[in-house]
């Protein structure tokens, strides 16, 4: 019998290089300006493990849903966005970083002027997407009105402005958790929600889910907060408002898995999901010493 993680394995064996082809074939298409093609391209292409459109594919398959072009297309229009909020993070007014997936940032290689044009395309460009879609058209206004909270001044938008803010001064557990949900967590909830609409899940179902897609940005947190201890030398500011510096170090630790049962629970709470085991694989994602 197959183990979790060689299932998750297989699963992004099979749906990374489709996920890929879609981005780079189709980001050239996206405007006649190579510069700006270019800045875009270096970015969105650079790596990543490709984690949200990979869990909206992961409620499609545990419905039993098809997996055709045009759902690709939709489900990754999230890493358009991703990349966007990366690029603007890593902006000298933002976090002000030099690399990024061991490459250099993109306004060190393209300017401050180009980087920023080039995070605001992307973020247009992934609702384009999905409204040139073939899907439902009460479906794509539903994904559209999902994802412009999910990434906007509601969420991530927010998280962001928080976290900016909040630099000098120590949060609450709870104000942490905030945080975390809106800026890294609010991403997951909108590809896994994104799912549920295609499938047309059930009320329950969609209750279960939205618990496992916070679950899955709170540990996704958690587990990035452990990996950057400061007693490892890795992170440079032990001021940061991390689990590690609040919790500690076991307790954090203990954190994750609490929050990773609850994940779990609620994926084993499904009535209509013709198979589980793809959706608990994700959480493999958050073993300790792994990447």
């Amino acid at each position: 019998m197959e183990t979790e993680k060689q299932v998750l394995g297989e699963f992004e064996a099979k749906y990374i290089p489709l996920i890929d082809k879609f981005l780079s074939e189709n980001i050239v298409k996206s405007s006649t300006n190579k510069l700006l093609i270019d800045s875009m391209s270096y970015s969105l292409m650079a790596g990543g493990k490709r984690l949200r459109p990979l869990l909206s594919l992961a409620v499609l398959d545990s419905y039993g849903v098809a997996i055709n072009q045009e759902l690709i297309k939709v489900i990754s229009a999230v890493e358009l966005i991703h990349t966007y909020s990366l690029i603007h993070d890593d902006l000298p007014a933002m976090d002000n970083s030099d690399y990024r997936r061991g490459k250099l940032a993109n306004h060190v290689k393209f300017g401050d002027d180009i980087a920023t044009l080039a995070g605001d395309g992307l973020l247009t460009l992934a609702f384009e997407w999905i409204a040139d879609s073939s899907l439902n058209s009460a479906v794509k206004v539903d994904l559209i009105n999902q994802l412009a909270r999910s990434a906007g001044p509601c969420g991530m938008v927010a998280g962001q402005v928080i976290d900016v803010s909040s630099e000098d001064s120590s949060l609450t557990l709870e104000q942490l958790q905030t945080l975390d949900q809106k800026k890294t967590g609010e991403l997951f909830y909108y590809c896994v929600v994104a799912g549920a609409m295609i499938a047309k899940v059930s009320d329950h179902d969609l209750e279960q889910l939205k618990k496992f897609a916070w679950s899955f940005g709170v540990a996704f947190q958690i587990y990035d907060d452990i990996l950057d201890n400061p007693a490892t030398g890795s992170d440079e500011d032990v001021e940061k408002n991390t689990y590690v510096n609040l919790l500690g170090i076991e307790n954090a630790k203990d954190k994750l898995a609490e929050i990773i049962k609850q994940g779990e629970n609620a994926v084993d709470n499904l009535e209509d999901a013709k198979v589980t085991v793809i959706l608990k694989s994700f959480f493999t994602y958050f073993e300790i010493g792994k990447r």
